[in-house]
């Protein structure tokens, strides 16, 4: 199976990659782009869209992104915050009062901004109907007491995050983050599907479990990971899977959870990257700063290392880059394998999204081709 669409000659390695993996099995239907230096030299898309029915992974096929959502919303927030509408070493209650209950009163946006806030998972089974009301959401989040004291230790917010960040978003900008984003950084990046386009969507589909001889972590932490994702009442698990619902659920879909449910074409994460790292969305100095490491280390939620900048992950065990992008790639990554991906020093702007969920610490299909990436440069 071969992909379709363009490609410099120059990165032809990379797409050699990616048509291994449609043709071998590893992607069912996936898509790639990658921008350099505000051109685009590779936009690729091929294999299948929806495995019940056949139909084909096409040029303008738009799939959920999960967690690769966390740098969309995040950038939301730095882009109020440069316009002089919040300062983020603030406390949160000089904009949000209520946000003080349960000894949260010195948490700061900055804390939301690097998973230090510590409200990492609700405290209650949340249903799906209720997830569609992100004011709800703060409100709860608002009352609960965190699980450790903001500011001294940081654990991924894998869903609270974006209920966390998007109402500062909306508290500053009268807008949520599916509204902000749609109007500020263009109509291509999602969060909120309309209703009748959700049959054209890549549906998610699960894999097998992959495993790698190269684990980014010691084999007793991979250990540890793998017993906390099969604990329910791991960290983990209460962060990751409350609420829970299928990502082709529409419910979840046109609702547009902030975290985790941005859905998009490669070629439009990739083209917000892109602007991003050439200033279009952010001053150079507001973007250097978010994309300074402020914590990393163990994470409480996801066991291995992580390592945060301003709601944009840096690479670590939770990121995990070829030796080349380690130093000055930023962006994030989703649990389905997709990434994006901005390098300020290369110019480079790259995202991958797949619908084949490949869940373990062996998943090395962005990997791969970051590495082939960087190897063209």
């Amino acid at each position: 199976m071969t992909s379709s669409g363009s490609c410099d000659a120059a990165f032809g390695p990379v797409r050699e990659i990616f048509d291994e993996s449609l043709a071998g099995g590893g992607d069912l239907g996936a898509a790639v782009a990658v921008y350099l230096d505000g051109r685009c030299v590779l936009d690729l898309w091929g294999g299948i869209a929806d495995e019940r029915t056949g139909r084909r992974w096409e040029r303008d096929t738009r799939c959920v992104t999960f967690s690769a959502t966390k740098a969309v919303t995040a950038t939301a927030a730095l882009v109020l915050a440069e316009r002089g509408a919040v300062t983020l070493d603030a406390r949160v209650t000089e904009w949000w009062p209520e946000f003080g209950r349960a000894g949260k009163g010195d948490t700061t946006a900055e804390h939301l901004l690097t998973h230090q806030a510590g409200l990492p998972a609700f405290d209650r089974p949340i249903s799906v109907d209720e997830a569609s009301d992100p004011v709800a959401m703060a409100d709860h989040l608002a009352g609960q007491t965190p699980e450790w004291r903001p500011g001294t230790d940081h654990g991924y917010h894998a869903l609270t995050f974006g209920w966390l960040v998007g109402e500062l978003v909306r508290r500053h900008s009268g807008r949520t983050v599916g509204e902000f984003v749609r109007e500020e950084f263009g109509p291509d990046l999602w969060l909120g599907v309309p209703a009748g386009s959700i049959d054209d969507l890549a549906r998610i589909s699960a894999g097998r479990p992959t495993k790698a001889p190269d684990l980014p972590a010691p084999k007793p932490l991979v250990d540890r990971l793998v017993a906390a994702s099969q604990d329910p009442a791991s960290p983990l698990q209460r962060s990751t899977a409350n609420p829970g619902a299928s990502f082709n659920k529409p419910a979840l879909l046109t609702a547009g959870w902030p975290a985790a449910g941005l859905v998009a074409t490669a070629r439009a994460l990739a083209e917000f990257y892109s602007g991003l790292i050439g200033g279009a969305v952010l001053g150079r100095d507001r973007l250097d700063d978010a994309v300074r490491e402020r914590v990393r280390g163990p994470d409480r939620t996801l066991i291995t290392e992580s390592a945060f900048g301003l709601g944009f992950m840096r690479p670590s065990a939770n990121m995990y880059l070829p030796p080349a992008a380690r130093v000055t790639a930023f962006g994030h990554p989703g649990a389905s394998g997709a990434l994006g991906l901005g390098d300020l020093d290369c110019g480079l702007a790259l995202a991958y999204i797949p619908n084949l969920t490949r869940p373990g610490p062996g998943d090395r299909r962005a990997y791969r081709l970051v590495e082939a990436v960087y190897a063209a440069l």
